[in-house]
């Protein structure tokens, strides 16, 4: 849509002048973070809409009351064409997500105020930056006698500065209460002073809109207070966080309130700099009681720290407001951790539309974390509408020119490689439609894909993707517990073959058969080139079989027996993992693609330093970006490694789909037993409804209990024999009675399934 569809005359307004802030001897010129007010008479409201944007980020009010409970909207995307960036790149979309509100019970009779606060955030990142702050709005409607109504942004409106000064928005923000004070947002403050509002140009865009969640304070802490003196106080929020410590100021006027943040305490129980990233909260008080809180960003941590006269009321965890959808747990300890951790991790790192990285350093969309972790995100979260707007982010930061995918969606300047990061624009999508059966995004991201291959073939040497774009990193494999050992091109060739298989499934579903023989070339033409350059014939292993390289050969159908036999005794015999954030997902999930469960639980259980274990015992709640021990200690809020917590629910409770359905439209429920777990439990909600499973076993038996929907079509598959549930007929419970036993060790002596109609579902006993 254009600007005028979705505005109609409204117009971009902006500051009509800038703020200069002086830090120690260093003065700079910023954009402010401006106040818009506009006033308007209506009466007899029946119905009113308001459409608003304020770039970067913007809060709304209406005769002083907040606009919605949406933070950090817009939803970040990339917004408009920059000059020159990215380097000799034309990204191919550009487009803007508009927020939509019903507004009628704000509106009174009579004049309303609209106030907009608006400014920072990633439009005006400096580090990639579109432009300066900017807002526009359009609110219309219809009265209750039938008349239509339509109030748009003007030069007319009112702009200035507010009290929020400073900000890096990975870092910092700053308010001074002693001039400009939040009484601006209030419908009876008097803005005669302030000047009229600028025309601002307009984005260059595509004008749509989403329902992609966007963030909202999804919870409230109340923080520990663990060691006070005169002047600072620390606190634990008890578990790694996003968001901000709301604040009451007790300060004198000029006084100045200070929080600092961490992930980690240093010995003395003070905040650890290094773990803080230099993230920090400041306010100068105007000598009133008033609560407050950062405005535009938030923050990642555990501990803070407050310097100044300020009580801390709570914690708000500000994150996306996508729902959790599945639930596990079982009789380990660790492996409970491993799931509860990583959804900690995967939720605190969903913000503006975007699965970030780390919620701190970078905060950036990673095509490589995001294509990993996607699968276990869908499993355990309602993220439909979350990852198809990110799909799309993928797509438009292509590049127009070689077809080259950049290493974040929505595009910033950043590190990753031609493999693992760029073939999220096939791995996202293919997955996207397994899990929710909508194929829209694989009609509008196939064209992308086969650009994409074309790209790797122009960066190639002997059918070895060699090379990425000019002057940028050429990653395979990425942060293992030592130094990279695998060879770039074998990952990124792995990588390629990958994607030419889903590429073929998604031709085949969308009406693209002729593309198929093409691409089967391909992939045996990059195959071949793998076992010539890497595989080892006395042996059967590939690259040595170091850092999961066996995995990676497998998982795309190479090597011979031996080469999975290698695979499993090595783990067997290794008991933790030597491997980077690819090859911990791909070893894993080929253990339990071949039923050796027991191994690949044991990874997962290694009580090795350099493990989960190893971050457990740290104090973690959050996953690190580095295994514990390891070359590199850096952010210790990274989903990268909770990619495997797919498989509790895929292996371990058996919930996977079967061949060649999507959206879970067949189900086969086929737990892999593993010794050293004796009890499993969970649920996922697809979209035919709930299904849940649970698995005891003893010495002498093993028993699962299952649940499914009314009308889903179900298996149940165990010990080579396979229960259709969704054709067994019911009977009542008083008439069902315990059939069939599984003893460990041998074949099934007895094949029925005990059944009983309840609620509505229909629950299955095998035992």
């Amino acid at each position: 849509m254009t600007q005028q569809e979705v505005f109609n005359r409204a117009v971009w307004l902006e500051h009509a002048g800038r703020t200069t802030v002086t830090s120690g001897t260093k003065s700079k010129s910023l954009p402010c973070f401006p106040i818009l007010r506009s006033s308007f008479s209506v009466s007899g409201v029946k119905k009113a809409v308001l459409r608003v944007v304020g770039l970067g980020f913007f809060h709304c009010f209406i005769n002083g009351k907040r606009v919605g409970d949406d933070l950090f909207l817009p939803l970040s995307t990339d917004f408009e064409p920059r000059p020159n960036f990215p380097t000799e790149e034309i990204l191919s979309g550009h487009r803007l997500y508009v927020p939509e509100y019903d507004v009628t019970g704000l509106l009174a009779d009579g004049l309303n105020t609209l106030a907009v606060h608006f400014g920072g955030g990633w439009y005006t990142f400096e580090d990639a930056k579109y432009g300066d702050p900017k807002v526009i709005w359009r609110l219309f409607g219809e009265t209750s006698e039938g008349r239509e109504f339509d109030f748009a942004s003007s030069e007319n409106d009112r702009i200035g500065d507010s009290f929020v000064k400073d900000r890096y928005f990975p870092k910092f923000e700053a308010q001074d209460f002693l001039d400009d004070a939040p009484e601006a947002l209030l419908p009876d403050f008097d803005d005669s002073a302030w000047k009229r509002a600028k025309i601002s140009p307009a984005p260059e865009t595509e004008y749509l809109f989403s329902d992609c969640p966007a963030d909202r304070v999804c919870e409230r802490l109340s923080p520990r207070c663990i060691d006070r003196s005169s002047a600072e106080a620390t606190y634990d929020c008890g578990k790694n966080t996003t968001g901000y410590p709301v604040l009451k100021l007790r300060a004198r006027r000029g006084e100045k309130i200070e929080v600092r943040f961490s992930e980690e305490l240093e010995p003395d129980g003070t905040i650890n700099a290094r773990h803080g990233y230099g993230q920090s909260f400041t306010v100068v008080s105007d000598g009133s009681e008033r609560t407050v809180k950062p405005q535009f960003t938030w923050f990642g941590f555990r501990y803070f720290s407050v310097t100044g006269f300020a009580d801390v009321e709570c914690v708000e965890v500000v994150r996306c407001g996508v729902e959790i959808a599945a639930g596990f747990e079982s009789d380990s300890e660790l492996l409970n951790w491993i799931h509860d951790t990583y959804l900690n991790t995967q939720l605190t790192n969903m913000h503006a539309g975007i699965p970030s990285d780390c919620p701190h350093i970078e905060r950036r969309g990673y095509t490589g974390d995001g294509q990993l972790t996607c699968h276990a995100a869908m499993d355990m979260l309602n993220a439909k509408e979350f990852y198809k707007k990110w799909i799309y982010d993928i797509i438009d930061c292509q590049d127009k020119l070689t077809g080259h995918v950049q290493y974040t969606a929505p595009y910033t300047r950043c590190g990753g490689g031609p493999g693992g990061w760029g073939c999220a624009i096939v791995e996202v999508p293919y997955q996207y439609y397994m899990h929710y059966g909508d194929d829209s995004v694989l009609y509008d991201a196939y064209p992308g894909m086969l650009r994409y291959f074309d790209y790797l073939e122009a960066h190639s040497d002997g059918k070895l993707v060699v090379s990425d774009k000019k002057g940028e990193w050429c990653l395979g494999d990425w942060c293992p517990p030592i130094q990279v050992v695998l060879p770039a091109p074998f990952v990124n060739n792995y990588f390629y073959v990958k994607s030419l298989l889903r590429a073929i499934t998604i031709a085949k579903r969308i009406g693209r058969e002729d593309d198929v023989p093409e691409l089967e070339r391909r992939a045996a033409e990059r195959k071949a080139a793998v076992v010539s350059a890497y595989y080892n014939s006395w042996d059967g292993n590939f690259v040595g079989n170091l850092q999961g390289a066996n995995a990676f050969a497998v998982d795309i159908g190479l090597g011979d027996d031996r080469t999975y036999k290698n695979l499993a005794a090595r783990y067997k015999a290794l008991g933790r993992y030597d491997t980077g954030i690819f090859g911990t997902d791909v070893v894993t999930r080929v253990l339990f693609e071949h039923g050796d469960g027991r191994t690949a639980l044991g990874l997962l259980l290694s009580g090795h330093p350099t493990s989960f274990d190893g971050m457990r015992r740290a104090g973690a709640t959050t996953l690190w970006e580095y295994w514990p021990g390891s070359l590199c200690d850096r952010s210790h809020n990274h989903p990268m490694f909770g990619a495997v917590s797919a498989y509790l629910y895929d292996y371990l409770l058996g919930i996977r789909a079967k061949d060649g359905s999507a959206a879970y439209r067949e189900v086969e429920i086929a737990p892999v037993l593993a010794d050293g777990l004796d009890r499993v439990c969970g649920w996922r909600m697809l979209p035919g409804g709930k299904i849940s499973v649970s698995m005891e076993k003893d010495s002498e038996k093993v028993s699962f209990a299952v649940t499914i929907p009314p009308r889903q079509s179900a298996v149940f598959s165990f010990g080579g024999k396979t229960h259709p549930l969704s054709r067994a007929k019911t009977c009542s419970p008083s008439r069902c009675k315990t059939l069939s036993v599984f003893e460990r060790g041998k074949s099934e002596n007895q094949k029925s399934v005990r059944r009983q109609s309840r609620a509505g579902e229909r629950s299955f006993l095998c035992l």
